[in-house]
């Protein structure tokens, strides 16, 4: 597919409304990692008040977490589970999430991707 050397924006279409709250996003919020421990593998949804307890899935109870960490805190609330996430879980803008996904790692997306999507990025060589 061939593709033009130079785009030109026509219309500006301001974003009007905050991210959505989806897997990625929530991984991109909390720089895929771990909110607890700082790992990066192994990754999963961990609700901070559980849905036991009327914990809702929303950016403001919903962190990143390694399945270590999410088994061991369990149903508990992080105070009785003595694990606190490293930062307050809060609804990001899309500028936030703009700025992290340009400082993602290279090596998790595809490297015909780089070119369109995160151009200050230069890959190893």
């Amino acid at each position: 597919m061939k593709l033009p050397s130079v785009v030109s924006l026509k219309h500006y279409v301001a974003q009007d409304r905050p991210p959505a709250f989806t897997r990625f996003n929530l991984f991109l919020r909390d720089s895929f990692t771990c909110q607890y421990c700082t790992s990066t593998d192994d990754l999963t949804f961990d609700h901070v008040i559980p849905r036991s307890r009327g914990g809702r899935t929303t950016w403001e109870n919903i962190v990143t977490a390694c399945a270590p960490c999410n088994l061991t805190k369990g149903g508990r609330t992080p105070h009785e589970a003595h694990m606190h996430p490293r930062m307050k879980p809060r609804r990001p803008s899309a500028f936030e999430l703009q700025e992290r996904g340009r400082r993602f790692p290279p090596h998790h997306l595809h490297e015909s991707w780089l070119d369109y999507l995160y151009w200050d990025i230069e890959l190893e060589a």
